[in-house]
């Protein structure tokens, strides 16, 4: 008999150059019951999206090498992940970082440090219990 949509734990991409951060929201995701998986640059993530295809990604903006924006113009192309949710989070505060990710196509924006309410608010609007 083929698992429900209920069971099936929602799977994650968090992306993030900063490994302190990736263990916190990782740590956070998984007591939530999600399934989280790691990249710590955009690279490594368009690497992983080859892989499998996550329910949601959660992107840092500011990282090395490929920032958040780019990243999701990259994710936009891939057939498997253009419509996935792409939401940032991010310590960039503006309205200019807001408006260009909502502009890109981001689904949603999160200001680090980040409230565990806010998180799981923004979850649920993905995810619906």
């Amino acid at each position: 008999m083929p698992q429900s949509m209920n069971e099936q734990k929602k799977q994650i991409l968090v992306i993030d150059d900063e490994p302190a951060w990736l263990r916190i929201v990782s740590y956070f995701l998984n007591n939530q019951g999600y399934e989280v998986t790691a990249a710590e640059s955009g690279f490594e993530a368009l690497k992983r999206l080859k892989q499998f295809t996550p329910d949601l990604i959660l992107s840092d903006i500011r990282m090395p090498d490929m920032n958040g924006f780019d990243l999701l113009q990259n994710v936009k192309k891939l057939p498997a992940t253009a419509s996935t949710p792409i939401v940032f989070f991010s310590a960039i505060d503006d309205i200019d970082a807001r408006k260009t990710a909502k502009q890109l196509g981001a689904t949603d924006y999160i200001v680090k440090p980040f409230d565990e309410q806010e998180v799981s608010n923004v979850l649920a609007k993905y995810f619906p219990k």
